[in-house]
């Protein structure tokens, strides 16, 4: 059954900053590209370059109409056999968000073998293959960025696979040395690299190092809406909820993020007065992706069946499907969370066996 919509009893009440975008350059530039794009609406260019500006949107706010305008802006595309490798690179890169793996690896390997020196395709590919696991073909992928990409972003590619694949320690101080020479880097590759660093300190539990890194990524200024949720986690960990409450209170637009918060605010005593507003609307916003046919979010779901309906069970169901599309660390934990308190040792095997098998070092899943 549908939640009713939430009415606030003071009119003064504040439910959400909205960012402002009038005035936003990025926008603008949006808005001129759009208009370009409708003058030329089959020009691979024009296309590109606009659908560009609607992933960097959609990283940014975490809004997924600006992937939708981007899937719209390569309609012509879209299903074609034959494509400009910059296309192929986009399609895989939007089919990423959307969990279509299979489908973009497969875009990914034309544009490839179309343009053999396209860094973006490769560095995708690692991308991608880490997040299914596949730590060996990922090697291979970030093999050719070495001379590809600049070196930060290199470095950074081939330590987010090697410190999952029992190389932690190395991968750090390798990472820690590209960032101390890679002065020129831009922010966002800065904020990639000590995030990498973060949550390998993190896994390996020391959670002080982890922190400081955390933070020089947010004193870089750019809002990245993945670092909120990977430094919320770590002070969840830490027991440190209030200051999660205060790092996401306007961050409630992510379903990701609006789900740290209420986690946050359910581990605080007395619990404050929106937790309950924030749990039945991520409620809804779930029920509204399953109307819709959309399970990208399986395990934040999961996450919130086991931590704020306490239904190990269902949490279990939904972590089982979304270990059919990815393995990354959080998904390993939530399966073997779900598991234990579901009781249920045969689903926790699949979990440990892929902690063994990939000597994956995380303090979480000791």
């Amino acid at each position: 059954m549908r939640s009713e919509p939430f009415v606030p009893k003071d009119s003064a009440q504040e439910m959400e900053k909205l960012r402002a975008t009038a005035f936003d350059p990025a926008h603008q530039e949006l808005r001129e590209w759009r208009a370009k794009l409708a003058a030329r609406p089959t020009n691979p260019a024009v296309a590109a370059h606009f659908v560009r500006l609607c992933i960097d949107k959609y990283r940014n706010e975490s809004d997924p109409r600006y992937l939708g305008r981007a899937q719209a802006a390569l309609a012509p595309w879209w299903n074609a056999g034959e494509a400009p490798a910059e296309i192929l690179v986009l399609r895989a890169t939007i089919k990423q968000s959307l969990h279509e793996f299979t489908n973009a690896l497969a875009d990914l390997d034309a544009a490839i073998r179309l343009d053999g020196r396209n860094p973006q395709a490769w560095l995708t590919k690692a991308t991608i293959l880490t997040v299914l696991g596949d730590y060996k073909d990922a090697r291979r992928a970030c093999l050719p960025l070495a001379q590809l990409a600049p070196g930060l972003i290199a470095v950074t590619a081939a330590a987010s696979v090697t410190s999952l694949n029992g190389e932690a320690e190395r991968s750090c101080n390798l990472l820690k040395n590209a960032l101390n020479g890679s002065t020129s880097a831009s922010a966002s590759e800065r904020i990639w690299a000590l995030n990498v660093l973060a949550e390998t300190y993190e896994r390996l539990g020391r959670n002080a190092e982890a922190e400081t890194f955390f933070k020089s990524a947010m004193a870089l200024g750019k809002r990245d809406p993945y670092l909120l949720g990977a430094y919320s986690d770590l002070l969840l960990d830490m027991g440190r909820p209030q200051e999660v409450v205060e790092l996401l209170k306007n961050e409630t637009r992510a379903d990701g993020l609006l789900l740290r918060l209420a986690l946050a605010e359910a581990a605080i005593t007395p619990r404050p007065a929106l937790c309950q507003t924030h749990i039945t609307e991520l409620q809804a916003r779930f029920e509204a992706g399953h109307l819709r046919g959309d399970f990208v979010h399986q395990r934040e779901e999961a996450r919130f069946q086991l931590r704020l309906l306490h239904d190990p069970k269902e949490a279990l169901r939904l972590a089982q499907a979304n270990w059919l599309a990815q393995h990354e660390p959080a998904d390993v934990r939530i399966l073997h969370e779900a598991a234990v308190a579901a009781g249920d040792s045969q689903a926790d095997q699949l979990a440990l066996d892929f902690i063994h098998n990939n000597r994956l070092e995380d303090i979480a899943l000791k």
